[in-house]
């Protein structure tokens, strides 16, 4: 009993332990400094330490003995991950939009410098949209979603797409670079993407960003309808059903999700009896 008992009160410590790697991950961590994250002694943090070492959990560079979480860890919690993937985290919420607006959903994922529909819920109102079907893609700032993820990825990858895009998104008639930047820190003021950009007559959108638990934008949910269905009446309605919606997500996002980073792979293996049935109708 006594060995079970000092077993199990030594997996907190682990856990600490762990937990302090992980904060000092990118530069790596000395044994004196962890053991004041942790409380512990520097005898005790290095024989706990030592026993992630040998399970290869851990990591220690043999010139600065600094220590580091390993790529077997890391690979271990990809493996285990989500059960989830973002499409099936996403879709209730893609249901519950679209009944309650019946108006067309929107779920778009980055994949590089362009954002992928990776899934869409359909309203009562024939709409066009940039990246039309599920798999459908477009540059990173075209479209009320696409634009919504690149206003709120990380300044220096923002700077990249920007760069990257902008002789891509100018073939659209209205962006250059002014009016790009400019609606970008609309964006970030206002929390969403909206209304009409002009670029699809009779058309008009609104998106927010789905935010990872780093703050990162990984996704968006818009809304696509006609223009008269978007109006300063009710724009602040559709606005905070998407934000509650998407901020319900973030924290749930599963960051070793495949779809994150190879969303055509996801896409391939979805079933046709797995697409979203519209609102009131027959899928389309």
């Amino acid at each position: 009993m006594e060995a079970a008992s000092t077993a199990t009160g030594g997996v907190p410590r682990v856990f600490a332990v762990i937990r302090a790697l992980s904060a000092v991950q990118a530069e790596g961590g000395r044994v004196t400094q962890l053991a004041r994250a942790v409380g512990l002694t520097q005898a005790t943090t290095h024989r706990l330490l030592q026993s992630l070492l040998a399970e290869g959990m851990v990591e220690q560079d043999e010139r600065s003995k600094l220590y580091r979480l390993s790529m077997d860890f890391f690979a271990l919690a990809a493996k285990a991950g989500n059960p989830g993937d973002l499409r099936s985290l996403c879709r209730p919420a893609l249901l519950r939009l679209s009944a309650s607006l019946g108006d067309s959903i929107f779920l778009l994922v980055r994949s590089g410098f362009d954002a992928v529909c990776l899934d869409r819920s359909e309203g009562p109102f024939p709409i066009r949209s940039f990246t039309g079907d599920i798999g459908g893609r477009v540059a990173l700032g075209v479209g009320q979603g696409a634009l919504a993820i690149l206003a709120f990825l990380p300044e220096a990858e923002r700077e990249e797409v920007i760069r990257f895009n902008l002789s891509r998104v100018r073939e659209y008639g209205v962006f250059d670079e002014v009016y790009l930047r400019t609606e970008i820190e609309r964006v970030r003021q206002l929390g969403y993407a909206g209304r009409n950009t002009g670029l699809l007559e009779g058309m008009a959108g609104v998106a927010v960003p789905i935010l990872d638990r780093e703050g990162r934008a990984v996704a968006a949910l818009s809304v696509g309808t006609i223009s008269a269905r978007l109006n300063d009446d009710r724009l602040p309605t559709v606005v905070e059903l998407l934000k509650r919606e998407a901020l319900a997500v973030g924290p749930r996002i599963n960051p070793f999700d495949v779809t994150l980073r190879r969303p055509a792979q996801s896409l391939s293996s979805v079933r046709p009896d797995q697409a979203i049935q519209p609102a009131g109708g027959e899928q389309r």
